[in-house]
């Protein structure tokens, strides 16, 4: 089974682009994809709950401390019990009264490590993860990798502001259809954005020895301006010229083009749809 892609599935799950005929055929026999979508959009939830993590202020002393407290004494449990496991028979310890000593040693290495933990500097705090047990030193791991994604995630959904990405505003639509002797499977849609952005997604484009190109046709002229190119993928977010006059340049055309260094249309269009709204 082919599955849907990557950037596809990003798109779907940030609301960018409403799945197609296939695609919702797709999401709704394969898990592995549905799952990917699910994720994604956790991944945009997290980022939307955590806006302001890198104001938080620093978690006072006491809070250190009580962590400390309860490594050290994770770590001391198992040891204490191997040291009674392996005691030799006819020690002093076999007794009753030898139990009752070592109860009260137990007691006594307890609060000692608790003594230790209220000694230490805040300055040594990167050195205290030296004596650490290997379960330890990965969960603590764990957790700050977590603590990094998120704050990471953060900052790429919204790198200078800590305010919520509003939904895009469109302000003009079109669906595209194929054009000449393209297969008539090829299809698309494109939406120009209030930012002055076109978002065009495409299906079944066939495959060319160069590369792809958009471009707004004046259909009364048959005047047009390249707008960008389309990589890889299935969809893309290409930036419109300030002030483009859209009831003019209405036409969205996809066509294929030549690496020959020629700027101008190929006469080679594969997609075109007219844009409204």
């Amino acid at each position: 089974m082919q599955h849907l892609d990557h950037d596809r599935l990003v798109f779907l799950a940030l609301g960018e682009s409403e799945a197609d005929n296939g695609e919702s055929a797709h999401l709704a026999t394969c898990a592995l994809c549905r799952a990917e979508v699910a994720s994604l959009q956790q991944v945009a939830g997290l980022g939307t709950e955590t806006q302001g993590l890198a104001d938080l202020p620093d978690p006072p002393e006491h809070v250190w401390q009580s962590i400390e407290a309860q490594v050290r004494a994770a770590e001391a449990g198992p040891l204490l019990t191997e040291t009674r496991r392996h005691r030799v028979p006819g020690q002093a310890d076999t007794t009753t009264a030898g139990q009752a000593d070592t109860t009260t040693t137990e007691r006594t290495s307890g609060a000692a490590a608790g003594s230790t933990v209220a000694r230490l500097d805040p300055a040594r705090r990167s050195r205290r993860g030296r004596g650490w047990s290997g379960w330890v030193a990965t969960a603590v791991t764990a957790a700050a990798a977590a603590a990094v994604a998120v704050v990471g995630t953060v900052s790429v959904l919204r790198p200078d502001d800590q305010t919520p990405t509003p939904t895009p505003v469109v302000v003009a639509s079109a669906p595209l259809a194929a054009y000449g002797a393209t297969p008539p499977t090829a299809k698309g849609d494109a939406r120009v954005f209030q930012d002055g952005q076109l978002h065009l997604h495409v299906a079944n484009l066939p495959t060319v020895p160069g590369y792809y190109e958009v471009w707004l046709i004046n259909p009364t002229t048959m005047e047009m301006f390249s707008v960008g190119t389309l990589g890889g993928g299935a969809d893309a977010l290409l930036p419109l010229p300030p002030n483009v006059d859209l009831k003019s340049y209405s036409v969205v055309d996809v066509s294929a083009e030549q690496y020959d260094n020629n700027t101008r249309h190929s006469g080679d269009s594969l997609l075109r749809g007219s844009l409204t709204g």
